[in-house]
């Protein structure tokens, strides 16, 4: 391993994302070669890490594969790993790791649904995330108010929000009669509350909202919210072409992915059921 930069070090050995790992470094909480590190430090192979104290074993670009699942989150769950209101987390949800962490691949909304990608390679969790690997998010919305096609032309070529322009790619009729009527839509990035905000943007109303695919992985129908699955290493391998990323090799010390669904339904925890939405 030639030098690399610090944080997409530790975020390749499954400690957390690029950001996580750069908020890491300037709270001090990591050291190399026994100094405390700082952001901007590279590294090399030979470097002596710790985390906390806790020495941390590296890994080469080429060594370790990943592992990745998709989680059908349901309504009123938080996307942070602890809340102050005690809220659930996603990640309560997700199956235990040894010497590893899940980082999820973009975060949903509280009141959102649909599918959330979680990784333990947090380099493949940077490319995925990042605007300039261009990957689709598809979205299924319940909208409520006057829709028109000169509104829904509007969102296709462009709508200046207080962060800059956005957009949908596609949308789809997806059906409904009344006030409320469902759409399916597409986008290219990740911004905060970004599809809400373009339907606000023509005086139209989210009131449900679930993302039902991210770039080639779509959410299964036998997945309910609340449940997760683990993808098996062709699927994986997708998921690291999709991010520009060559898949490297399996690592043999993790558990094999059995392809079933895994976990309760949000329904079962007390919580109302988001079969559709």
């Amino acid at each position: 391993m030639s030098d690399e930069k610090l944080q997409k070090v530790l975020a390749r050995a499954g400690l957390g994302s690029r950001r996580e790992m750069e908020r890491a470094i300037a709270d001090g909480r990591i050291t190399v070669n026994g100094k405390p590190a700082s952001l901007g430090d590279r590294v090399d192979s030979d470097a002596r890490i710790t985390l906390d104290g806790r020495p941390i074993k590296l890994t080469t670009p080429d060594s370790v594969r990943g592992r990745v699942l998709i989680y059908n989150k349901p309504d009123n769950e938080i996307c942070s790993r602890k809340d102050p209101e005690g809220r659930r987390s996603v990640f309560d949800s997700l199956p235990r790791t040894r010497g590893e962490r899940w980082i999820s691949v973009g975060r949903l909304d509280f009141t959102t649904s649909g599918l959330l990608l979680f990784t333990t390679d947090g380099e493949l969790a940077n490319k995925l995330m990042h605007p300039s690997s261009v990957i689709e998010r598809e979205y299924l919305c319940r909208v409520m108010g006057q829709i028109t096609e000169d509104r829904l032309q509007a969102m296709i070529d462009g709508v200046m929000l207080d962060d800059g322009v956005a957009r949908f790619t596609d949308i789809v009729d997806g059906g409904g009669e009344g006030i409320n009527h469902w759409f399916y839509v597409v986008i290219m990035e990740g911004r905060n509350r970004e599809v809400r905000r373009l339907w606000e943007s023509q005086g139209l109303q989210v009131n449900r909202l679930k993302r039902v695919r991210y770039g080639n992985t779509f959410l299964p129908p036998k997945l309910k919210a609340g449940q997760w699955m683990e993808l098996p290493v062709d699927e994986v391998t997708k998921v690291y072409e999709m991010a520009g990323m060559a898949a490297p090799g399996k690592n043999k010390s993790v558990p094999r992915p059995d392809g079933k669904v895994h976990g309760k339904p949000a329904r079962n925890r007390g919580r109302r059921n988001t079969r559709k939405a």
